[in-house]
């Protein structure tokens, strides 16, 4: 059973889509550790709620940077729990070595667009605002680049022409909840051969 640890700024949907998937069967996993840069980020209250260990990140005051000191302290936090697997879910903060080298090749992503197109914040915007006729999700390993690590899966949802930046959020997001377990359990076998 691969042990997880979840990094979120928000509301923690997909955080609760892979703790679904585990209460029901669908992902052989633990969630050993849910950490948040946002104090009153939502991912909180409902890791609390369902019992999982929580903490938050000490970005210093800093409102989009994740400083070298605090991925360090947040390397150890996870190491700690014992954690083998990174999981960010709508992490907003850029990963670099510290954190990087401490889980290499054990921390993965999910993005709301068929990467590589529409990177970085708002891709379902981006999506529609550039007449994109699909677009969808993305779960990748995460390197130094914004959304620019190898791709593990993909799941494509149509854009329709009345679609709206919510009305496309809502549905990629529903894909979300499914591929991201899914990739989970891909992994954790891979891992398990090691």
């Amino acid at each position: 059973m691969i042990r997880l640890g979840i990094l979120g700024s928000g509301f923690g949907s997909n955080m609760q889509a892979i703790l679904d998937a585990i209460q029901d069967g669908k992902l052989e996993a633990e969630i050993v550790m849910v950490l948040s840069d946002i104090p009153h980020a939502y991912i909180l209250k409902r890791a609390a709620q369902a019992g999982l260990p929580t903490g938050l990140i000490d970005c210093r005051g800093l409102h989009s940077k994740f400083p070298e000191d605090a991925q360090r302290e947040t390397a150890d936090i996870l190491k700690q729990a014992g954690v083998e697997l990174i999981c960010l879910a709508g992490f907003m903060r850029l990963l670099r070595p510290p954190l990087l080298d401490a889980f290499p090749g054990r921390i993965i992503n999910i993005h709301p667009s068929l990467l590589p197109d529409f990177p970085g914040l708002d891709a379902w915007a981006q999506a529609v605002e550039a007449g994109a006729r699909q677009s969808g999700c993305t779960v990748h390993y995460v390197d130094t680049g914004m959304d620019t690590g190898p791709i593990i899966a993909q799941a494509r949802v149509p854009v329709h022409p009345d679609d709206t930046p919510g009305s496309l959020h809502a549905r990629i997001q529903g894909e979300e909840h499914k591929i991201y377990p899914a990739a989970i359990a891909k992994i954790a076998v891979e891992i398990n051969r090691e």
